[in-house]
């Protein structure tokens, strides 16, 4: 009786591990954020969290890309965005500017932090449903990377206007609260990652990103909270714009 040969373990190519690999350095990003959030050195810290929004904008489409995407890496991803855009974020303005108001501003960090989660837990259920929310074109509620850069507004506008004396501890809290309501909230917010333009005006969209590329390389805090006040401009936009579908959907089931 022949012996029985050993099972063949399974091997993977080391280059299908690289959107995991991203994702693990955006949760290095995120916790020195942390660290260097506490030492004082918030700009360092701002810096940090906007790399671990470019790396969790980078893991998920390499996977796809890759044909590497996993049930592991989805879970790897998840835990990455709440700690780098739900825990890092308001952490790091908890030490900038509330450690004066410690007790209501600790309850706002909280407050932001289940908010988050919340928001995770529920992209997370309609992710793997056949629900379609408000459609491919929108997001329902702020998503946890633009609510990571909204939340830390304050803090990069007093980046460009060094001068100007900080908001009271009172009015951050609230703006912390306020975002942790966006993102659980069922305003309609653009995808932009589903955004497509037509092929003709591709260069001058190329054109476009080279120079918000300089831009953000040159004048990184004014370039960032311009296009902050320009995405909270969108949300407007889109809610503006939801609103009048949605009236004239019903106005066309009245007609009828």
């Amino acid at each position: 009786m022949s012996e029985l040969l050993p099972e063949k373990r399974k091997k993977i190519n080391v280059f299908q591990l690289l959107p995991n690999l991203l994702t693990i350095s955006a949760i290095c990003a995120g916790l020195s954020a942390i660290r260097f959030g506490y030492e004082g050195n918030f700009e360092l810290a701002v810096r940090l969290v906007l790399a671990a929004c470019v790396l969790d904008g980078l893991d998920g489409r390499l996977a796809r890309l890759m044909k590497s995407a996993s049930p592991i890496g989805a879970e790897l991803d998840s835990l990455a965005d709440f700690l780098n855009f739900g825990v890092a974020p308001v952490l790091i303005m908890y030490s900038w500017a509330l450690k004066d108001f410690s007790s209501a501003g600790w309850i706002a960090v909280l407050s932001y932090t289940i908010c988050c989660v919340l928001r995770l837990a529920r992209f997370n259920v309609d992710s793997r449903s056949d629900t379609k929310g408000l459609g491919g074109d929108f997001f329902v509620g702020v998503p946890s990377p633009a609510g990571a850069v909204l939340v830390m507004l304050p803090m990069v506008v007093s980046f460009v206007f060094s001068d100007l004396p900080l908001a009271p501890p009172a009015v951050i809290a609230a703006h912390i609260c306020l975002v942790g309501l966006l993102m659980i909230s069922r305003i309609p917010t653009y995808a932009f990652k589903k955004l497509s333009i037509d092929r003709g005006n591709a260069k001058f969209f190329l054109l476009g990103a080279g120079l918000m590329a300089a831009a953000l390389f040159t004048y990184l805090w004014a370039t960032l909270a311009l296009v902050t006040f320009a995405y909270i401009g969108s949300l407007i936009w889109a809610l503006r714009s939801a609103h009048k579908s949605k009236k004239s959907r019903g106005q066309r089931h009245g007609t009828q």
